[in-house]
Formats: C-alpha cells, sequence, structure tokens
C-alpha cells in the first residue's frame, strides 16, 4: 500500500495514511475529487474512512446479505420488469466496482447508479433499490434477506456473488438479441 495524503480545501483537516518511513503526498481540491473516476473516488472515501475508523456506526446491525445465484436474479428480474427504473438500478448493480470488507462486499455510490438509471433523483433510487430488495426477500421466503443495503454515507453495498450473478444474466440476454456477437467481456 502507498502511503497518501489527502487534502481538500474545504475540509480543515488533512489526513495522512503512513507506513514506515515513506511518504508521498498528493494535494486534491475539491474540484479534483468530483471529477475523478467514479472507483478512484470510492477508494479515497475508504482511505480516509479505515483512517477516521468505524466512527458510530460500530453499533449498527449489518444488513442480512444474501448472495443471490444466476437462477435467483433472473427470477428477480422476471418480478421487477414491470417497473422499467427498477430494472436499470438491478443491472447497475453488474458494473464493476470496488471490492472491499471482510466478508468482501461490492460498493458503488448511490449517485453513480442514480446517474447510470438515468434516475432524476435518489428518492427514485432509494425506491427502485427497495422494490428490488422487497422482491428479493418475498422470492427467498426470508424476510430479512437483502439483495444490497444502502448506508448514510450514500453507498450501496451486494455481495460479489450477486454481482456476478447479475452481469452473467446481462451477459445472456444480450447474447440471446444479438446471436453471434459476443458480450464485450467475452469478446476480451
Amino acid at each position: 500500500m502507498i502511503p497518501i495524503k489527502v487534502a481538500v480545501t474545504e475540509v480543515v483537516n488533512s489526513y495522512t495514511i503512513s507506513e514506515g518511513s515513506t511518504m508521498t503526498s498528493i494535494m486534491l481540491d475539491a474540484k479534483q475529487i468530483q471529477s475523478a473516476p467514479a472507483p478512484v473516488r470510492l477508494w479515497l472515501e475508504q482511505q480516509i474512512s479505515a483512517v477516521l475508523g468505524p466512527g458510530s456506526s460500530a453499533s449498527v446491525q449489518p444488513p442480512h446479505l444474501v448472495a443471490c445465484t444466476e437462477a435467483q436474479a433472473a427470477s428477480l428480474l422476471n418480478r421487477i420488469r414491470q417497473v422499467p427504473s427498477a430494472v436499470e438500478v438491478f443491472f447497475g448493480l453488474a458494473h464493476p466496482d470496488i471490492s472491499y470488507g471482510s466478508p468482501p462486499v461490492v460498493t458503488f455510490r448511490l449517485l453513480d447508479l442514480q446517474h447510470r438509471a438515468g434516475l432524476e433523483s435518489i428518492t427514485k433510487l432509494l425506491e427502485c433499490l427497495d422494490l428490488i430488495n422487497r422482491s428479493f426477500a418475498e422470492m427467498s421466503d426470508e424476510p430479512a434477506a437483502r439483495l444490497c443495503d444502502f448506508d448514510t454515507a450514500g453507498h450501496c453495498s451486494t455481495l460479489p456473488a450477486t454481482q456476478n450473478s447479475i452481469a452473467t444474466l446481462w451477459k445472456a440476454i444480450i447474447a440471446a438479441e444479438r446471436p453471434g456477437v459476443l458480450p464485450i467481456a467475452a469478446a476480451e
């Protein structure tokens, strides 16, 4: 891990992550951070969160994320198909993003999911995520089961197996619609 120092112009404090005696600094202003690609912004948030520690969220019960198989992903798609915006959000969870933690989770920024799905507000996104979770819980006969979860810091998390299942379903749909054309990932 490369030690990093992040200073945001609108924040009084700067946070330092150091290892040994070597120090590397990167100075970023708020505009640079906002215009950085989503994985870079998420990585910065994770690094700063790691330095600040768990804070008051340590007492919060973690969500009951359940891995979704490919067959369950197809069944879930059939359940939410009548709400096109929920379908867009569902397939937005297939995008590759950063996976971290123990056990690992794939984390997305809610704003990125909203943008990818073309939704007008975060409220609409949260409604779609709620529909997806309710449908998944009904389908799995487990009321506490969640396909994904979101936090007050503006992130949505799901399990890597779920992300892979949704991505595989997406590739299968594309392949079925275009016989003879390989999905991008398969062509590489």
